[in-house]
């Protein structure tokens, strides 16, 4: 048996989160979807965007779909837009070889499906998905407990309500030392002195090699990914899950922070998700409630779409920087690759430099950022690869629809 995870067309729904990333890489509530799909122990192949497929290769270590690769054996096929959650793993852990097709739906759309000898199928993501919806529109539909992720805040609201469930799984896996009720320490990591711990709404978990300084305050749940350093009089607090070699400082309230991003200065980050290799300069501050403490709507592109979530903050691609004392206002998409200052009212697309408070606004070049991307890797010992270049190029081609018509308005 083996699993074909596929990105559909609505991945670029969740843009600026999966611009650079394939979706069965988001974070959130500690795990990515890849790793579900991982602990069954069963070989996988992707079937990405064509700009990932170097990226799926080397870094997820996922071969892609091909006609090399393709077998007549028994496949579940994945969408990648998957919640990551223990449901997955116990479906397919559980499931009983069958000689009958079946697709697996949740609040009308298909999710997953099984075929007992897989066809050759397209091997570009597109494609696919046509094909796959062709082949599982016939099939018997089974409703299962598997939502997916259909816009960027989606994200916040599914890391809240899954952080305590994942957790537990994870500390039921062992490999961690409970140094107090509700405290959970790997192999390596530390927890410095004075600190303040309330375990009362969920547990602390401090992967392997962690360092906390002094006079932080905890409030779980919270999980730091291996490597992660936590900044002196550092409060985390109701949901906040950081991913590996993370530095994290000032107050941080239910949010996903995504491996190698920087937020080590005072100031506030609540109910928002920062992609990968982000700096957030000392006293930015992000608002995620609305004076009127009413429902906030986002807007995507020229979609307005309601969140029945009375705090959301923002949305930030892979990337980005702010200045000192950037103000980002409620519910902001920023996209990949921008540079922002003071105080930021509107969403921002991908590859701008953002002074909308100066009467400045301008495209940023992707040679400029590749030269800004080897500086930050040379500082975290991370070989700049070609094809690490290669995806801020696709990146800056890719979002040019973004741009267009947007830079005079900001």
């Amino acid at each position: 048996m083996q699993i074909l995870v596929y990105e559909d067309p609505a991945v670029q729904t969740l843009s600026p989160i999966t611009t650079g990333r394939p979706a069965y890489g988001i974070t959130c509530a500690t795990f990515r979807l890849v790793d579900w799909l991982r602990l069954t122990g069963l070989p996988m192949l992707g079937c990405v965007r064509d700009h990932l497929v170097e990226i799926q290769k080397l870094d997820y270590g996922i071969p892609p779909w091909s006609s090399g690769n393709y077998q007549e054996t028994p496949t579940f096929v994945i969408n990648s837009r998957l919640v990551p959650q223990r449901h997955i793993f116990d479906w397919i852990s559980q499931f009983e070889a069958s000689d009958q097709a079946l697709r697996m739906t949740h609040q009308g759309e298909t999710v997953a499906a099984y075929f007992p000898s897989m066809p050759n199928a397209p091997a570009d993501a597109d494609s696919f998905s046509l094909w796959f919806r062709d082949q599982v529109a016939p099939l018997r539909a089974t409703e299962a407990p598997l939502p997916l992720f259909r816009w960027p805040h989606d994200v916040v609201a599914e890391n809240m309500r899954l952080m305590n469930e994942n957790l537990e799984f994870r500390i039921a896996q062992g490999g961690y030392t409970q140094t107090a009720d509700g405290v959970f320490l790997g192999p390596g990591a530390r927890l410095g002195q004075f600190p303040v711990i309330d375990t009362s709404h969920g547990p602390i978990l401090l992967d392997a090699d962690v360092q906390v300084g002094p006079f932080c305050y905890l409030s779980g749940p919270v999980y730091a990914g291996p490597r992660t350093r936590v900044i002196e009089h550092a409060a985390l607090k109701d949901g906040v899950s950081l991913g590996h070699t993370v530095k994290i400082g000032g107050e941080v309230e239910a949010s996903v922070i995504e491996p190698f991003s920087n937020k080590q200065h005072h100031g506030f980050l609540g109910h928002s998700y920062l992609g990968s290799w982000i700096n957030l300069g000392a006293g930015t501050c992000n608002s995620d409630l609305k004076n009127t403490y009413g429902l906030i709507n986002m807007q995507y592109g020229n979609e307005r779409v309601q969140t029945s979530m009375q705090f959301m903050g923002c949305v930030m691609g892979d990337y980005t920087k702010t200045a000192i004392n950037t103000g980002i206002f409620t519910g902001k998409v920023i996209g990949v690759c921008s540079m922002l200052y003071g105080f930021v009212t509107s969403n921002v697309p991908s590859f701008v430099n953002y002074a909308r408070l100066f009467g400045q606004t301008a495209e940023l070049p992707p040679d400029v950022m590749i030269a800004t991307q080897q500086r930050m890797f040379s500082r975290r010992k991370v070989t700049q690869r070609p094809c690490d270049q290669q995806l801020i190029r696709d990146m800056h081609r890719l979002t040019e629809l973004e741009r267009e018509g947007q830079l005079g308005m900001l």
